[in-house]
């Protein structure tokens, strides 16, 4: 019998076959469905669920009472707050059958979505946006952005490290405060860190470096 890479807790169901990683945890309640395929280095807390189909990236964390439904695909390094919600179906009815419409939300690379936060589907959000807690978002987001209320809104910038970013200054650029890192819109509504490369894992130690 091959040994097992991940972890499962004996009250969670996985059904066969799906793709697991190393590393991976999946907590108490857990359904995982056949044909979901979850990355490395996950955490799957409480009771959450794993539509067939689904896509989830590595170092992926989602929090108790998450729901990932199918047409949801979840980027590397995404964080899912408590009982954020994803809907699949624009306009669900119970006697109507919808399987074949479902539509894709895209929760691209290090994007936080805040507890009891609401994902309408058919969005992207960008990477390294952040969603506040009991947002709802009907509409693509950029890279980096804060969103909040209801429906969301942009209320401003947010570094990588989980900030968010000050007015820019004469030169145009937007500090983030713990790490230093320099970030600038370089172009109307794009924003771009200028120290680190978009796809390059943070650093391991406190210790900030620029490239």
């Amino acid at each position: 019998m091959t040994e097992r890479l991940y972890y499962v807790h004996p009250s969670a169901y996985v059904d066969e076959p799906c793709e697991i990683g190393v590393d991976t945890k999946i907590w108490h309640f857990c359904h995982i469905m056949a044909h979901a395929r979850i990355g490395e280095n996950c955490n799957l807390g409480q009771n959450v669920f794993v539509a067939g189909g689904v896509v989830i990236g590595a170092n992926v964390k989602i929090q108790n009472n998450v729901s990932v439904y199918a047409g949801v695909e979840l980027e590397d390094d995404v964080f899912c707050g408590p009982s954020c919600v994803f809907t699949n179906v624009i306009n669900p009815r119970s006697q109507i059958v919808r399987h074949g419409s479902y539509m894709r939300t895209l929760v691209r690379r290090g994007a936080t979505i805040g507890a009891n936060a609401t994902i309408v589907c058919g969005a992207t959000i960008g990477r390294y946006a952040f969603i506040a807690a009991g947002a709802v978002v009907r509409s693509d987001v950029p890279d980096y952005a804060l969103m909040a209320g209801v429906p969301a809104v942009q209320k401003g910038w947010m570094s990588r490290h989980g900030h968010r970013l000050p007015a820019p200054d004469a030169d145009g650029l937007m500090v983030c405060p713990e790490s230093g890192w320099r970030y600038q819109e370089v172009e109307p509504g794009v924003v771009r860190c200028l120290d680190w490369p978009e796809d390059k894992p943070l650093a391991a130690t406190t210790e900030i470096a620029r490239v």
